[in-house]
């Protein structure tokens, strides 16, 4: 009985790095893309103004860990006593994502611009952290907070830190 045990435990010793190789890695690796869709809206209690938004981004991956892009967003505000806004943000990232599995957590930092129909033209910038969830090797459902400050020169961007704004976005994202 005690060799049959022994057997038994020597021969699954033995499967474990076969097994181990044949574990599917989720997420990228160094020298993948990134692509990135979201949507986001709004409405007040009334339901007479709205914000509908949409923003798209792209990356690529330089290490495991690191991921440099940049987003495109665009957001149309339909205001009941007042004037339509049509904005767009166009910024540029930097990433450290960590590989915990089919979860990847990630902390960076955002640079842009803010412009659009009856909006004051501005740069934004600041710090972001969220979360992806891999479904399968290359797809994956995210979470993104960025707090923005805008400014409109160098000497205002240490005073505008202060005065920024959250901005939450829901998406989903691929790796190719």
């Amino acid at each position: 009985m005690t060799k049959s045990i022994a057997a038994c435990v020597a021969a699954l010793l033995i499967s474990l790095p076969a097994l181990a190789q044949n574990e599917e890695r989720y997420g990228p690796r160094a020298g993948d893309w990134e692509a990135t869709l979201s949507g986001t809206g709004t409405s007040n209690n009334d339901f007479d103004n709205h914000t509908l938004g949409i923003s798209g981004g792209a990356g690529k991956y330089l290490t495991d860990n690191v991921l440099l892009g940049a987003r495109q967003s665009i957001n149309f505000s339909d205001v009941e006593n007042g004037d339509d806004v049509t904005n767009f943000s166009t910024r540029v990232f930097a990433d450290w994502v960590f590989d915990l599995g089919k979860w990847r957590p990630f902390i960076g930092v955002n640079f842009g611009g803010i412009y659009g129909e009856n909006v004051n033209d501005t740069f934004a910038a600041g710090p972001e952290v969220g979360v992806k969830y891999y479904a399968d090797r290359n797809t994956f459902v995210y979470g993104l907070a960025e707090y923005q400050f805008t400014f409109e020169d160098a000497d205002e961007a240490d005073r505008a830190a202060d005065d920024g704004q959250f901005y939450y976005t829901v998406g989903i994202g691929f790796n190719f």
